[in-house]
């Protein structure tokens, strides 16, 4: 079996996760059966484009690793691959329908078709054109139009009894009543294609095998399969993908967490890890299996494993299988792929390009803990401050020494001197000579690390305590116990 899918953007504005999941469904498809994959950029809303979304469209599949056979800018046999550069197929085509008397203008005003459906609302009729030009001769029609400044659209002739059957992979045989299907425009005034016909007209002439898209437009399949019967043409597999839900089973939408592709990027989800979750909204290998790459993907994939069901998207779930991606990373590739992240944190007066081996020791620690890269500074920021850390006193004493700054004071200069006669400057020598120094101190280890910790990074919750302290260095932990410790002894804080 030859397989040739397309995706059809519209650039109307940044990929987002429904649409990018059409796409990468499209691609896996391709990829398993060895067919091809094409970009089709369906630009035919003029009004509606917007500058810059086709480049886009293409970072973001780029991205996530998608790469395609044909499209705008790789070329192809079947070009061009922008549907706003063949409107004169287009017209050819929508002529051949006319000469058939499948097709015929329409110069029925704005305000005539508001009117029309305000009068059908209010009888509780279903919405629809009521035919009225398809009721006029040949010569009527003609004759409206000259007086129309020859401006009008073009409709499409549904039959007006029966039905028509939309084979669908995913439902079976989908049935609707004709009667209910009303006679859809396939070519505006502007002299432009819409949908219906562009994307019938172009999928039949870059001879595409199966057609994956969503849900939403199962109830536009019955016209597009009238509208191959019109020309003669074989229909390609229909295969309509499930909704996308959030997690309350309403529409999908930003406060679910649908953004854009460029935001999930930037807020540090790993393109791998994003693409297994998309896979499974949707598609299922079996009912177990989960985590899988890109290349097992592409070797399970094929129609037969997409549901019916709505998917639903948990953006926590996708956080939690992020992490676990990161957690599989190698410690120089987890900290080649967070460096940026906290470059992009850093005040602009940090020394670049910085330089993330003293991080190593602590590489590991950090990517069991964070989810996403952009958490990262919250654990490494401190390492490449040079300016004295901002933090209060009730922070550095902690629950421990609360009452008690006096001791506290103590125990940061107690430290300083233990720290500075080590010999060895290793995680076990650091953390032998902490504990001996808690239980001379009198009080529990967690205690004693915990203004320790605050003055070495500023903050409460940060990588392990002996790692972090040998990864600083001997001078720059010194310099900062020294720095908490001026800091207590200043009564007005």
């Amino acid at each position: 079996m030859t397989v040739r899918v397309r995706y059809g953007p519209s650039p109307t504005g940044e990929p987002h996760v429904g649409n990018i999941r059409t796409a990468l469904f499209n691609w896996l498809l391709a990829r398993h059966h060895g067919g091809q994959f094409i970009v089709r950029i369906e630009d035919t809303d003029q009004a509606r484009k917007v500058e810059g979304a086709e480049k886009l469209i293409f970072e973001a599949m780029r991205w996530l690793g998608i790469d395609w056979d044909e499209g705008p800018d790789v070329g192809g046999p079947y070009g061009p691959y922008r549907q706003s550069e063949r409107l004169d197929l287009y017209r050819e085509r929508v002529q051949q329908l006319l000469d058939a008397d499948a097709a015929y203008a329409c110069v029925c005003s704005a305000e005539r078709l508001d009117a029309m459906r305000k009068e059908q609302q209010a009888r509780k009729q279903p919405p629809g054109y009521d035919g009225r030009c398809r009721a006029l001769s040949k010569e009527e029609l003609e004759a409206a139009v000259a007086a129309n400044d020859g401006r009008h659209v073009v409709r499409f002739k549904m039959p007006l009894e029966g039905e028509t059957v939309v084979p669908d992979v995913v439902r079976g045989d989908v049935r609707f009543k004709n009667r209910l299907l009303d006679d859809h425009v396939i070519l505006k005034a502007d002299g432009f294609p819409t949908y219906h016909l562009a994307s019938v007209v172009d999928d039949n002439a870059m001879q595409i095998s199966h057609v994956l898209r969503g849900e939403e437009w199962i109830s536009s399949a019955p016209r597009h399969v009238r509208e191959y019967e019109a020309f003669g043409w074989d229909p390609p597999v229909f295969v309509h993908l499930p909704i996308i839900l959030g997690p309350d089973k309403g529409k999908l939408s930003k406060r679910h967490g649908a953004t854009s592709l460029r935001e999930y990027a930037a807020e540090g989800y790993l393109p791998e890890a994003l693409t297994n979750f998309l896979a499974l909204l949707g598609w299922s290998k079996d009912d177990h299996t989960v985590l899988m790459s890109q290349d097992e993907l592409i070797g399970a994939f094929d129609v037969d494993g997409i549901g019916v069901t709505s998917a639903m998207f948990d953006v926590e779930r996708l956080r939690e299988m992020n992490g676990e991606y990161i957690r599989g990373l190698g410690g120089d590739a987890f900290l080649e792929r967070a460096g940026p992240f906290l470059e992009a944190a850093l005040p602009a007066e940090v020394e670049r390009p910085l330089d993330p081996s003293a991080l190593r020791p602590i590489a590991r620690e950090i990517q069991e803990r964070v989810k996403l890269l952009s958490e990262f500074p919250d654990y490494t920021d401190f390492f490449f401050l040079r300016d004295p850390l901002s933090y209060a006193n009730e922070e550095l004493m902690g629950k421990g020494y609360r009452d008690n700054p006096a001791a506290a004071l103590a125990a940061i200069e107690a430290t300083m001197q233990r720290l500075k006669d080590l010999e060895l400057w290793t995680n076990d020598e650091v953390e032998s000579a902490l504990r001996a120094l808690a239980e001379e101190l009198g009080v529990k280890p967690g205690v004693l690390f915990t203004p320790i910790r605050v003055a070495l990074t500023g903050k409460r919750v940060a990588p392990p305590l002996f790692e972090t302290v040998t990864a600083l260095g001997r001078e720059l932990t010194l310099e900062r116990l020294n720095q908490a410790a001026e800091h207590l002894a200043r009564p007005d804080d």
